[in-house]
């Protein structure tokens, strides 16, 4: 009983990211090509900083795009790993504030204010477009209903991601 209800619940989630998606994704949308989104990254938060980054970069072959400065007590802050030319993986360690696991997802666009536009018409909710003083990126997020963060992010040629992308080999 106890799977099926994990089942369901999975499939429940599978369901709600597929709304989302289409939500941001709608054919309206795609026609005027102002949300023309696509994954970027997915941003996740891990007990062992230095044993994921072995990992990642060791295991499986993910090179180390650009990282933020460490904390003030030193310890390791957010770091961008590239899986192929415009995909990442943020990784951050998990506090007390932040458990282990994923943290959102990352959908690039062109233009973060006509995609929130769209968000906002088609019935979601999404904060303002607003500069990073970290990466350059120009951000907004939006919360699915089972409180999963989306972030919508464009890259502007001068952002972290941007020349990460632009120095892909």
């Amino acid at each position: 009983m106890r799977r099926m209800a994990l089942c369901v619940a999975g499939a429940g989630l599978f369901a709600a990211g597929i709304l989302v998606v289409s939500l941001v994704t709608s054919p309206a949308a795609a026609q005027d090509n102002s949300a023309g989104v696509r994954l970027n990254h997915v941003g996740i938060a891990v007990t062992n900083f230095d044993e994921s980054l072995k990992f990642y970069t060791e295991v499986m072959g993910f090179k180390r795009a650009y990282a933020f400065p460490p904390n003030p007590d030193g310890r390791p802050s957010t770091t961008f790993l590239q899986i192929n030319k415009d995909t990442f993986i943020e990784m951050a360690p998990a506090g007390p504030n932040q458990p282990a696991g994923l943290t959102h997802l990352g959908l690039w666009t062109p233009d973060a204010g006509a995609t929130v536009a769209q968000v906002r018409k088609n019935g979601g909710m999404a904060t303002d477009a607003r500069p990073s003083e970290n990466s350059g990126s120009v951000l907004s997020n939006v919360t699915d209903p089972n409180k999963i963060r989306i972030e919508l992010n464009q890259q502007p040629p001068t952002s972290l991601m941007s020349k990460a992308m632009a120095a892909w080999k």
